[in-house]
């Protein structure tokens, strides 16, 4: 049981940071009249993705294999097949960006190769939220004490703390390149603004003070 007045006040943060992750995603592609030989041309760009990915080595934080897809091409009346597609996705993760924009420029300089990004964010255990939450929880506790004085009292305890959650709000970036196998002296240098992240962070908390001076 609480035991003397109590005053309920919320306590929110917000800052921008800069982004630790930028993700981009690699889609190889192939197209033949017959499927055998896209299956095989899809087969060797998807290889060659990674190992233009291995010669980074530890740049590339993480990359996964995500969507394959082969489907038939038909005329618009009947189920005659005239050409095979296929597609496979790379998504590529790197916390390095001062070789960001050379990998995406080399995949893309690939032939029937398309990439997309970056998306930048933040580390799932960054310590942006975790600063995000103190502040958040010393605003709950400047306020109470506004509070508190406005009323000739001071915060005497803390009965209640609840997380009332937080985001990051993602700043995003996209640019997509295609690759069409025309043969060059090597791609362009690009450089990117990494796009600062939005963090925030909200708390409730209730206080108990001392006896009010009302009069």
């Amino acid at each position: 049981m609480v035991d003397g007045p109590v005053v309920t006040v919320r306590g929110e943060a917000y800052r921008e940071v800069a982004p630790e992750l930028a993700r981009f995603t690699v889609t190889a592609l192939a197209r033949d009249r017959e499927r055998e030989p896209a299956l095989t041309r899809l087969a060797e760009r998807a290889a060659a993705i990674r190992v233009l990915l291995d010669s980074y080595g530890p740049t590339i934080d993480r990359r996964e294999t995500g969507e394959l897809r082969v489907r038939p091409e038909t005329r618009r009346s009947g189920e005659r097949v005239v050409a095979w597609h296929g597609s496979v996705v790379t998504t590529v993760t790197v916390s390095d960006f001062t070789a960001l924009g050379e990998v995406m420029l080399r995949l893309a300089d690939q032939d029937q190769v398309e990439v997309a990004g970056p998306w930048w964010s933040l580390r799932p255990d960054s310590p942006a939220y975790r600063q995000a939450r103190h502040t958040a929880i010393n605003d709950a506790l400047q306020r109470a004490r506004e509070y508190a004085e406005a009323l000739g009292a001071q915060v005497t305890d803390l009965v209640e703390l609840s997380d009332e959650g937080g985001t990051a709000q993602p700043m995003m970036a996209r640019m997509a390149f295609d690759a069409g196998g025309v043969e060059s002296a090597g791609p362009p240098e690009l450089e990117f603004d990494p796009q600062p992240q939005g963090v925030h962070a909200a708390v409730r908390a209730r206080f108990t003070i001392s006896r009010p001076v009302l009069s």
